[in-house]
């Protein structure tokens, strides 16, 4: 846990519902003094009555920061590990992925896996920490103009709150709920396509057709995002025979021979 309001509202809601708790601080190292947060974690830990660990990982500053810091952070995190995720995180995110042009993966949002605060709002878990009186870490990396997530927060979010006249979050994340329904009905229709099987993917419904191939995307390559929604079409017209190859994204490219798919890690050399 960061030590935020959201990370320390769910530890104090796991604890209240009676789980066998452990709060797990993990140290970025991007800014003077960030080892010394994880004395307040552990503080707070103690005090509500949890176990603590600390965790070091190591990101260097540069291209795709926010994206490497949450992998290295994930790889020191236990599978089943739950995280602060809120409504308004939610909302963000769907914008994001909008914004680069996403599939309806992206639409669909945070897999509320694990995800337990899906549902409540950051206003609500800063309010749950100040009722404690518990101490809460302020991220400045949070407002930092250089992140896209924050434009959307700061941004993005409070214009469309003023034209529509209405809090717009609970609109995006109740978009991504009932997307992740679709997807959920594709997503059995594509279980029966083998994906690469050039001619099963070309004569199935587009939607089921994308689907078989973003869950093949990421089986074979272990990514965590699918690709977007450009990228799918390119593969797509691999399937279809319009085209032999095409670059997907992160230096993999799909390729057809005969009627067969793979999928083909390039290396930095080769491009």
């Amino acid at each position: 846990m960061s030590g935020g309001a959201d990370s320390t509202a769910l530890l104090v809601l796991a604890v209240a519902a009676g789980l066998n708790v452990t709060a797990v601080h993990v140290d970025h190292g991007l800014r003077p003094g960030s080892a010394a947060e994880a004395d307040v974690v552990a503080g707070t830990a103690a005090e509500v009555g949890a176990g603590f660990e600390a965790r070091s990982v190591a990101v260097a500053e540069g291209p795709n920061l926010e994206a490497r810091a949450r992998e290295a952070r994930a790889a020191v995190l236990a599978p089943a590990a739950l995280t602060g995720h809120t409504l308004d995180d939610q909302a963000e995110t769907v914008l994001m992925f909008l914004l680069r042009g996403t599939g309806p993966d992206g639409i669909a949002g945070i897999d509320p896996c694990r995800r337990p605060l899906l549902q409540i709002r950051r206003t609500e878990t800063r309010e749950l920490c100040a009722r404690l009186g518990l101490r809460v870490i302020d991220d400045p990396s949070n407002d930092d103009p250089r992140f896209l997530r924050n434009r959307v927060r700061h941004e993005l979010l409070p214009l469309m709150d003023e034209l529509s006249g209405r809090d717009t979050a609970p609109l995006l994340a109740r978009t991504a709920s009932l997307q992740r329904r679709v997807l959920a009905v594709v997503d059995d229709a594509a279980r029966s396509v083998d994906p690469t099987d050039a001619r099963a993917v070309a004569e199935s419904p587009e939607a089921v057709a994308a689907a078989a191939l973003r869950n093949w995307w990421r089986s074979e390559t272990a990514e965590t995002y699918a690709p977007d929604a450009a990228a799918l079409d390119r593969m797509l017209s691999v399937a279809r025979g319009e085209a032999v190859a095409t670059d997907v994204h992160g230096g993999w490219r799909v390729a057809r021979s005969g009627q067969r798919l793979r999928l083909v890690r390039v290396s930095a050399s080769a491009g």
